[in-house]
């Protein structure tokens, strides 16, 4: 076991960096894995049916976290697209490509449908990565790309739940590797007991699973926070199988409900290397389970089955492009994008194989038309990108930075007392905030006056990265713990190197340790509101106000120059300790050159009193 988990591992780690290297994507180097240990290459493994059935749990996975990202003012404001222009290319494609199977190669009804249905959809992860890659996934084409994607993987749920309904009844008694707990009651009431469960997810994510959460994060205990969202997928998926239903319909439902939830992006964090690492594996076996001799046998079959494949998807498309007013190029790059298989075909193809509504010779076959397109995705999107810089050449207004949609958000790490009035100010300008908290507590508190605040801890990269960190403007750290402030801030500055950051410093020598990492923007927390006070009491013992006011702002000046030349010499407590001595003496002169001017002045009221210290000055320079 240990030897087939190094031959995977060793497999992903030579091959998915190279294919990233040459512009291919992580999913095409897994499956160029598969390809090179599976049984027709160098035969390292042999057959993947176990695996697959382990892996296929990665593709669950993928859907709860879509499910995360279904949220209810996304959903509106993508609505017309969504529906419209994602409904309209699965049925279309779907109905074309049956056409196709069902009187040009005379296949079974159900077979032709079950295999339109497969091949009308594409593959979000190619797609998605590579256009977040290229940093068009903010343009026209690719928020229709994004639309059209999430209208197929929610499609896949009762495309799921219609492939049971197309198989021989024979078939399905044979091939039932799962009884289910209420198939012996009748029909009426298994449509019921399925409908109470559902229900009941829906109203356990809604109303317990936030309490739950916030018990257990309060616990501080990072890994059994993981520990909890893994069980929480997996024990969905559980109940959804021994019911007879998809587990991908419950985690999916469940992930819509927690998308409203604070703990959102947290549960995102967690679930998504698991999630990448089972979704990987899936692709290696797919890529192992391609039937190379098959493909020799009818390589001409095959390559004329591609080419359908590409072009049908191609044509409907452009078409939906023109019918849905997409501009200028963006029509291309929306119709080359999409115009391949996706990997839940490949979920798909194994629930049609158990089902036997295809046989075994078709089920090869469609596998490896759709991994051919595949691998084919990123050289239609190299097309794509080799006629985009001939065109900028001719024409530079081609796609400008205002095309993109603009964005004005702001990341906000702890919001507490601190950081609630930066919140609140930058609010009010129009600024979008993602707001982080690690107190579960500080949380539910603030959700109850209408903020929308995510639980999670902000040194995490991934949690930045979910926050929006590659599009922000601004991270404004203000944390309370010195240390996680100094963590968060080299996190971002490392990995997000074109973000803002401003920070909250604790204290001054919290304020020399963000100037030596680089942080030159920082409040220290207490000082302005300890100077504000000082200004009163001035005001209190009989200064006047303006006197005051003068004073707080020469010891500001004086404070912050001292701030900056005092940090260099932090650590030395020599050399620092003379420089503090000195800088204290200099602020005394200050002031109290200050006032003897403010006095010569008040006793002049108008007078000349000949020229001040600071004019002599001058003219003895001159």
């Amino acid at each position: 076991m240990l030897e087939i988990a190094v031959i995977y591992l060793a497999a992903a780690i030579i091959s998915v960096p190279i294919a990233k290297r040459v512009g291919l994507g992580s999913v095409l180097g897994y499956l160029l894995a598969g390809i090179l240990i599976g049984p027709y290459a160098l035969a390292m493994v042999g057959d993947q049916t176990d695996v697959m059935h382990f892996a296929e749990f990665g593709v669950v996975m993928m859907l709860f976290l879509v499910g995360l990202e279904l949220q209810p003012s996304r959903l509106w404001k993508l609505r017309h697209s969504i529906v419209g222009l994602g409904g309209l290319q699965v049925t279309l494609t779907t109905l074309l490509f049956y056409i196709i199977a069902h009187y040009a190669l005379q296949l079974r009804w159900e077979a032709a449908l079950a295999i339109g249905l497969m091949l009308a959809l594409s593959s979000t992860a190619i797609v998605l990565q590579t256009l977040t890659e290229k940093g068009w996934i903010k343009q026209d084409a690719g928020q229709n790309a994004f639309s059209v994607l999430l209208f197929q993987d929610i499609a896949v749920i009762p495309i799921l739940a219609l492939l049971p309904l197309l198989a021989f009844s024979d078939a399905q008694s044979l091939t039932s590797e799962h009884h289910n707990l209420i198939e012996d009651f009748s029909m009426a009431v298994q449509v019921l007991i399925s409908v109470m469960v559902i229900v009941a997810i829906v109203l356990a994510g809604k109303y317990i699973s936030s309490p739950l959460f916030r018990f257990i994060a309060e616990t501080r205990l990072r890994e059994l926070f993981t520990i909890s969202a893994l069980f929480l997928v997996i024990a969905i998926a559980l109940v959804m199988q021994k019911i007879g239903l998809s587990p991908a319909l419950g985690t999916f439902l469940a992930g819509v409900v927690l998308a409203e939830s604070e703990f959102r992006h947290e549960l995102e964090v967690d679930i998504e290397p698991f999630k990448g690492l089972l979704l990987g594996l899936f692709f290696i076996t797919v890529g192992a389970s391609i039937d190379f001799p098959l493909l020799t046998e009818k390589l001409a079959l095959v390559i004329m089955l591609v080419a359908i494949l590409i072009a049908v998807k191609a044509l409907v498309l452009y078409l939906l492009a023109l019918i849905f007013k997409i501009k200028g190029k963006q029509k291309l790059l929306f119709t080359l994008a999409l115009a391949q298989g996706g990997e839940f075909a490949f979920v798909l193809l194994s629930l049609t194989s158990s089902l036997q509504i295809l046989t075994p010779e078709q089920n090869k076959l469609t596998t490896l038309v759709v991994t051919i397109s595949m691998l084919l995705a990123p050289l239609l999107l190299i097309i794509y990108e080799k006629s985009l810089n001939a065109e900028k050449q001719t024409n530079k207004a081609f796609d400008q930075v205002e095309d993109l949609e603009a964005t004005k958000s702001v990341i906000i790490a702890g919001y507490g007392r601190f950081g609630q009035i930066i919140g609140r100010l930058l609010s009010a300008q129009g600024y979008h905030l993602s707001i982080l908290d690690h107190s579960p507590s500080q949380i539910e508190m603030l959700r109850r006056f209408g903020n929308k605040v995510f639980y999670g801890d902000a040194a995490s990269r991934d949690l930045l990265a979910a926050a929006g960190a590659n599009e922000a403007q601004l991270l404004v750290i203000a944390v309370d713990e010195p240390d996680k402030i100094l963590e968060i801030a080299a996190i971002a500055k490392k990995h997000y190197p074109q973000i803002k950051i401003v920070a909250r410093a604790v204290d001054r020598r919290h304020a020399y340790e963000l100037l030596n990492a680089g942080i030159t923007t920082f409040k220290r927390e207490l000082f302005d509101s300890s100077l504000n006070l000082g200004v009163e009491a001035l005001t209190l013992l009989g200064n006047s106000r303006a006197d005051a006011e003068r004073a707080g702002r020469l010891f500001t000046k004086h404070d912050d120059e001292s701030l900056h030349e005092l940090a260099e010499l932090w650590g030395d407590d020599h050399s620092y300790g003379i420089a503090v001595k000195q800088r204290v003496d200099d602020l005394q002169q200050v002031l109290s050159k200050d006032r003897e001017e403010q006095k010569r002045l008040n006793t002049c009221k108008g007078g000349d009193c000949g020229p001040s210290e600071t004019d002599k000055v001058g003219i003895k320079n001159t």
